[in-house]
């Protein structure tokens, strides 16, 4: 399971070092896509094809669904991590999402989400109160 938030920095080459305590998990293979609020998901490669192939399930007929698998998978990229755990992060992706020198990887259970930095942090500055007053069953077993 993916923990924590921290602050490591993109190379000039765009090359992220993932956070020690991710690498293990992340060696055999990972892959990267866009995520929401102009976020990157990382996957383990094994939990990705899970997620490929929940998508597979989604109908075919529905144009929501279409468009959804049309955007994570068209800016998907799997990579390998090399020894010292880094990897590219391919320029369309750190367009995406903003992506200069300062980023924030935050981990979100199954997957990583990678942020720019100031994003990162105006989202939760925005978020933050409305969580703490959170009055209601947002997550179905939690509160």
């Amino acid at each position: 399971m993916f923990l924590g938030t921290h602050t490591p920095r993109l190379d000039e080459k765009g090359r992220l070092f993932l956070p020690a305590k991710y690498r293990e998990r992340l060696a055999a293979g990972l892959v990267v896509t866009r995520g929401q609020e102009r976020s990157l998901s990382i996957y383990p490669m094994d939990e990705f094809r899970k997620v490929a192939e929940r998508m597979r399930e989604a109908p075919q007929s529905s144009r929501a669904a279409r468009d959804y698998i049309r955007v994570i998978l068209s800016g998907a990229s799997d990579e390998i991590p090399d020894k010292q755990g880094r990897f590219t992060i391919p320029a369309n992706l750190r367009q995406y999402a903003g992506l200069d020198r300062e980023v924030t990887v935050i981990g979100a259970g199954t997957h990583l989400e990678v942020w720019d930095s100031a994003a990162w942090n105006d989202y939760l500055a925005e978020t933050e109160q409305t969580y703490a007053d959170t009055a209601e069953e947002v997550v179905p077993g939690m509160f």
